[in-house]
């Protein structure tokens, strides 16, 4: 039994997405298997809890990285100043606005409003799955909402580069298995995903489900223009 969870057809999702990874649910109905309507309730929470979680380890988590015991070091006037040049200059921009936000998240007065909240909800999404896996033995479901964007195009808005792993980051919160398999392509010629959800420590699950689906489509052959060396 594959299951198919409403919460991840979303509105404003793009139509050639939708259709590609319908068809593949489709596809796997016609190799046998039983397609079931599951519900998710807590996937719309899934992207803010993910990245209140995930900052708030990469906070804690690179703090080690200050030039005197780990990583490079930038020289400074005093001990202090060689500290913020040496994660000024080693650590990139997006790193950095993690590094930001999770210690934010971790700071007197707003642990419990945020951290610890996230954390409830991650325990509820894991429930939800739990519930999930004892009707079906897969979930099938979008890769992400849209096809790839061109590079650069959303650098300056990192809000919406976020909002493209909404259907990912269920499976990290979790702790699930997952697998990516291509699944068609948009009117442009992009590639579109189909995302297959195993239970913890049941990788052969969602291998199987991917192995049949590739033995029987040739999506994973398909080259995109930049890549065909055919040309």
């Amino acid at each position: 039994k594959l299951g198919m969870p409403h919460e991840y057809f979303i509105a404003g999702m793009d139509s050639d997405v939708e259709r590609a990874v319908r068809a593949a649910v489709e596809h796997c109905r016609g190799l046998g298997a039983e397609i079931v309507e599951i519900s998710l309730p807590h996937t719309p929470y899934a992207i803010a809890t993910y990245y209140v979680i995930a900052t708030a380890e990469a906070s804690a988590n690179l703090a080690r990285f200050d030039g005197v015991r780990y990583g490079a070091r930038v020289e400074g006037e005093d001990p202090i100043d060689m500290y913020g040049k040496t994660r000024a200059a080693g650590f990139g921009r997006e790193v950095k606005r993690r590094i930001i936000l999770g210690t934010y998240v971790l700071s007197s007065g707003y642990y419990d409003a945020y951290y610890r909240r996230a954390q409830k909800v991650r325990t509820l999404i894991r429930r939800d799955f739990e519930q999930v896996f004892q009707k079906c033995d897969a979930v099938l479901t979008p890769v992400a909402p849209t096809p790839a964007y061109p590079l650069g195009e959303k650098a300056d808005d990192p809000l919406q580069m976020y909002l493209g792993d909404i259907f990912t980051v269920t499976a990290n919160l979790a702790g699930i298995c997952g697998l990516s398999v291509p699944c068609g392509r948009t009117a442009g010629g992009l590639p579109v995903g189909l995302q297959i959800l195993g239970p913890a420590f049941k990788e052969e699950n969602i291998l199987r489900v991917g192995h049949a689906y590739e033995q029987t489509t040739d999506w994973h052959r398909h080259k995109p223009a930049l890549l065909n060396t055919e040309h």
